[in-house]
């Protein structure tokens, strides 16, 4: 896993200027609004100039403040408490709360959709494919996106298993027979389960291939993953916005469906008479 960019400040902060070591002391102590600052507002609160700032970035090895700012979002999202993400959204969100919140989540969409690895998502889906089993796991937040991969997968193919955690080795023993030929889809974001990289460890120790779906390459589960399917995720109040992991979910169904077209809409088909047959749903009148 990528170096907490904290720790980095801390290791090297007694070598530093005396300006640098003024930005860095607040950086350690005011992480949680920093990380949303700009060069010159942080400046400003640390009693430095704006150039200091940047040069402070380049010391750290960093290609420039706006990734010394990406580096410190990053480990706020998993080192705030719950208390702590509630004060940062206030001062984040403004008055229109409805307006900042879509804003953010269509950045955040954006954004994956720039990075995604589409040879990683190829990849992925052809391991999908030949799979002899598919197991698909997420706790907490990630577990309602593991949920609804499981949903439609399931509609697709008889060899897929959710696999469930209430903690101990609950979730080891549902994965006691994963073997080279199957796939674990590992769905871990900020603040990173524990539980979830263990399973993705277990998994890739009996061969299987992993694929990982969190929000960077230096994720816990990205470790043991054959793939990493990155999506930006952000904290929308003391939760988690999980808007673009859910677009590359639907890109998965997508893709499934396409290359097996005529199986799926059997599937469909035969599913519609079961619905039409129980009344599952409301009839048009």
């Amino acid at each position: 896993m990528q170096n907490d960019i904290l720790d980095l400040i801390k290791e090297k902060r007694n070598g530093m200027s005396k300006g640098h070591r003024l930005v860095a002391d607040y950086l350690l102590e005011h992480f949680d609004s920093a990380a949303y600052m700009t060069a010159q507002a942080l400046g400003v609160a640390a009693g430095v100039s704006e150039s200091t700032v940047v040069r402070f970035a380049a010391e750290l090895g960093l290609d420039g403040y706006p990734e010394l700012q990406q580096r410190i979002q990053d480990a706020s999202r998993h080192r705030l408490t719950s208390v702590q993400r509630i004060r940062l959204s206030e001062s984040r969100l403004g008055d229109d709360i409805p307006g900042g919140v879509l804003t953010s989540d269509m950045e955040k969409i954006r954004y994956t959709m720039e990075h995604l690895s589409r040879d990683s998502f190829n990849r992925a889906m052809d391991a999908i494919d030949g799979a002899g089993n598919i197991y698909i796991t997420g706790v907490r937040s990630s577990a309602a996106l593991a949920q609804f991969l499981y949903y439609y997968f399931d509609i697709i193919y008889d060899n897929v298993k959710f696999i469930r955690s209430s903690g101990g080795s609950e979730i080891f023993e549902q994965l006691m027979k994963v073997g080279e030929n199957d796939v674990m889809i590992a769905i871990s974001f900020p603040r990173y389960s524990s539980n979830i990289a263990k399973a993705a460890d277990f998994a890739a120790s009996a061969g299987a291939k992993v694929i990982a779906i969190t929000d960077s390459a230096s994720s816990p589960i990205a470790t043991h993953a054959a793939e990493v399917l990155t999506a930006r995720s952000d904290m929308a109040s003391f939760a988690d916005s999980l808007v673009a992991p859910l677009s590359i979910i639907n890109a998965m169904v997508a893709a499934v469906s396409m290359r097996s077209h005529d199986e799926v809409a059997a599937r469909l088909r035969r599913l519609e008479e079961i619905w039409d047959e129980y009344d599952v749903y409301e009839k048009n009148s």
